[in-house]
């Protein structure tokens, strides 16, 4: 080649920025090809199973020596129970969505939990209770806050979100839209636990504050000696919950509650509350969360997690402990969460001592846990 023909100094150096510009660009097509979100898509995970159930029944301070071998046995047989009940509607077909309902309405049923009957008292001695739903498919949801004769606040929650164009209901306002949408009553005798009522005493007492009576339809006061014998009350967070993916391929979480003891000033804690203490999504997961509700509100609890799944790529495991072990605790709030993806991860993550807990995906066998370390 003469000299006249070869190419000047600049027009190589143009040439190999023209390359490096090209390459450039075919790797970043690359890269946001492989999700919507531009993320480098992340590894290949195992199948999906054909779906997934995980249960909560509160967290907290739990000591298996002061719980007893019987008590214990209870509470196992209780989340059991719980996952039988979802299980078969998932594995009938059913909705993620029905299938966490109709988890929580057993456990709103039973009174060694404090949602429905078997709630804790407010200081004034009254039963104030609160749920939530949410449907990933669609984002749709439904919360009640401090409502009462209620038998299943979980339902009023679904009809909150299926009958009605709002999202959260309280207090007399829910009541009469449950009464007109059909949702079960109950009488305040129904939801009347002995043992909570006499926690709900000795909390007052240790707080200086005004006894109220005893409620009229409560059967006849226990003589000294025999209040005396119900066990004390865990230092724990007795909310209820449930997150459920179903074999469409959705995800929907349910949370129930009846609040702390001796709650005054109509306080409202994290359940009723979308993204603190309830949520799910397709795109990300669903959470049910349990602890002291005002630090899960502060932080978003059940929406933070979701976000690190969805924005960040995080597996559910490590999005859990990263706001439960690491902000939340940070923050001086304890507590747990279950959570369910799409894809089929289940997690759960506290801070306590233990939280009541179970999970089950089909054909496998169901797991039941309560104490740090089992599981």
């Amino acid at each position: 080649m003469t000299p006249d023909l070869l190419p000047s100094a600049d027009a190589t150096r143009r040439g190999a920025r023209r390359f490096c510009v090209l390459l450039a660009m075919a790797l970043s097509l690359s890269a946001c090809a492989a999700t919507p979100s531009g993320r480098q898509a992340p590894a290949a995970r195992a199948e999906r199973p054909a779906w997934t159930l995980a249960v909560h029944g509160g967290a907290g301070t739990m000591d298996r020596e002061r719980m007893g071998p019987e008590t214990e046995a209870s509470y196992r047989a209780a989340l059991s129970a719980a996952l039988e009940r979802g299980s078969a509607v998932l594995e009938a077909g059913g909705s993620a969505l029905d299938a966490v309902e109709a988890v929580i309405r057993g456990l709103e049923d039973d009174p060694q939990f404090n949602a429905g009957r078997g709630a804790v008292f407010t200081a004034d001695g009254r039963i104030e209770l609160d749920a939530a739903v949410m449907d990933g498919a669609t984002l749709k949801a439904g919360a009640v806050a401090g409502v009462t004769g209620v038998r299943h606040p979980v339902s009023l929650a679904r009809a909150v979100m299926d009958r009605s164009p709002h999202v959260m209901l309280i207090g007399a306002g829910a009541e009469q839209f449950g009464r007109e949408a059909g949702v079960e009553q109950a009488p305040p005798s129904w939801f009347f636990t002995e043992w909570r009522w006499q926690s709900l005493l000795r909390t007052l007492r240790q707080r200086s504050l005004p006894l109220p009576p005893r409620p009229a339809d409560a059967p006849p006061e226990p003589t000294a000696d025999a209040a005396a014998t119900y066990r004390p009350e865990d230092r724990k967070f007795g909310t209820v919950g449930a997150v459920a993916l179903d074999r469409q391929g959705h995800v929907a979480a349910a949370t129930s509650t009846g609040g702390t003891t001796a709650k005054i000033w109509g306080r409202v804690g994290d359940v009723p509350v979308i993204g603190a203490g309830t949520y799910a999504s397709d795109r990300s997961c669903a959470v049910s969360a349990t602890g002291t509700g005002e630090y899960f509100i502060r932080l978003g609890v059940a929406r933070s997690i979701c976000d690190l799944v969805e924005l960040r790529g995080m597996g559910l495991q490590a999005a859990a402990d990263e706001v439960i072990g690491h902000s939340l605790t940070e923050l001086g709030g304890d507590g747990g969460v279950i959570a369910v993806t799409p894809d089929g991860q289940v997690a759960w993550s506290f801070n306590t001592s233990g939280m009541y807990r179970a999970r089950q995906v089909a054909g496998g066998a169901p797991v039941v846990a309560i104490f740090r370390g089992e599981l």
